[in-house]
């Protein structure tokens, strides 16, 4: 009766709390025999579930009420026209039994697995060739329980790449918002080869040690918004990727109409936002705004190298504060390793027109390095209206500047000379977004 009446208000108040309609069609998972005592496994019940609520994807579509409890689970794939919600006082629990987690192909841009070569485990809440699905829940929790795949990752015993929490392919309006995810074997949350993707009100923890544990990593998406997280990490918090040397080449799908915005984020080791290094498909057009970063190696970051290919191109960063840098502005041509010895090492990323401004930071050791590509210097590099306040024992060398060409504009310290001081009141730009959403 309680999981009844508990599900009847969420669907009546998914339309306001989601911005999407609400289902025609719902169920609790106790419906199919799921037992959240935090021991017995529910992968079987999830994949009923889901299967059942299916025949309802092109009349109404459905939901999947997740109650309060301890739901221990192995994989399972998400269906259209469906809504995964999980309640405040419901954790999912990841697997550590490995017979509960497929091995599937590497993704085709990638070519092989991040961890090992050939297959990737299946990632925990999985999804591919999907229209109109949302992961929400009143601030519920997915647990990954990573320590054991952490520790495999370290002493090199995994045949296969570690799963990630949340992984969406080759789909369309997508929406993963309302959560909290712990302890991910890997990255937490990758929608690939997607489009009109919605990642919002996400509060994302792992030990800031743990290997790889990226935030958001929109990967070959376009139109996609990130707003309103909260992320610690032993990775970057959000990695903008699009396939590896000639794999991403060859896929040929770039990250596109991103935006970034009211993300506060924590990672000692790693980036608050990362560009690349997998960026073999493009990156372009994206917008970040209202960034906070504690205790971080740096604000943005760009990571490409000889044999990437394709480009970064028209990013804009404005209004971020950071707080305990390693450093602010952090470019390498020379960053990563390749995925087999079958790149091409005439495939030249292009790096031009980033733009930041309005930039306040604070106890910094080093503003920025900037090292392009020789021969390939990376271009259109605009800084203004930024204060980088340093720590107590900084740098000497405060702007490491090399193959890079570009401006400045009322930067502290003074940049190096190779972005050339254009004088006070020449903002960089940033451009006001056009981008849309088939789910606001």
């Amino acid at each position: 009766v309680l999981d009844t009446i508990l599900l009847l208000g969420i669907v009546l108040v998914l339309i306001n709390i989601n911005g999407v309609e609400s289902r025609k069609y719902s169920a609790s998972l106790t419906d199919f025999g799921g037992v959240g005592d935090g021991a017995t496994s529910n992968t079987k019940a999830f994949q009923a579930a889901i299967f059942n609520l299916s025949q309802y994807a092109s009349d109404g579509g459905s939901l999947l009420f997740v109650p309060p409890g301890k739901w221990l689970t192995g994989s399972f794939n998400l269906t259209s026209h469906f809504t995964l919600h999980i309640h405040k006082d419901a954790t999912l629990l990841a697997s550590q039994d490995e017979s509960e987690w497929a091995v599937i192909d590497p993704l085709p841009s990638y070519g092989r697995g991040r961890d090992a070569d050939g297959g990737r485990y299946i990632s925990l809440i999985f999804g591919t060739n999907l229209t109109d699905v949302v992961i929400t829940g009143d601030n519920g929790t997915i647990d990954g329980q990573g320590v054991t795949w952490w520790n495999k990752f370290h002493k090199g015993e995994l045949k296969y790449t570690r799963p990630y929490l949340i992984e969406i392919m080759y789909s369309n309006e997508v929406q993963i918002s309302n959560l909290t995810l712990m302890n991910s074997p890997s990255w937490n949350v990758h929608p690939v080869y997607s489009s009109n993707v919605v990642v919002q009100g996400l509060t994302i923890l792992a030990p800031v040690t743990s290997p790889n544990t990226d935030g958001i990593n929109p990967d070959s998406c376009t139109n996609t918004r990130i707003e309103d997280c909260y992320i610690v990490s032993g990775d970057d918090c959000v990695a903008v990727k699009s396939g590896w040397d000639e794999y991403g080449i060859k896929f040929g799908m770039p990250t596109k109409q991103l935006v970034i915005r009211r993300l506060t984020c924590i990672s000692p080791f790693s980036a608050v936002i990362a560009l690349g290094s997998e960026m073999s498909g493009g990156i372009e057009d994206v917008r970040a705004e209202d960034i906070t970063g504690i205790n971080s190696e740096s604000a943005v970051r760009i990571k490409t190298a000889v044999g990437r290919g394709n480009y970064v191109k028209d990013i804009y960063v404005r209004r971020m504060t950071m707080k305990t840098m390693k450093m602010v502005f952090w470019m390498a041509g020379n960053y990563g390793s390749h995925p087999d010895n079958d790149y091409d090492p005439n495939a030249i990323p292009v790096i031009q027109n980033i733009n930041f401004r309005d930039v306040v930071a604070e106890n910094v050791t080093m503003a920025a390095r900037l090292e392009g590509i020789p021969g390939h210097p990376f271009s259109g590099i605009c800084i203004s209206d930024t204060t980088i306040g340093l720590t107590q024992k900084p740098k000497k060398i405060q702007w490491n500047c090399t193959e890079i060409a570009g401006v400045s504009s009322n930067v502290t310290p003074q940049p190096c000379n190779l972005l050339t001081d254009q004088g006070p009141d020449n903002a960089c730009n940033f451009p006001e977004d056009s981008f849309t959403s088939a789910i606001v």
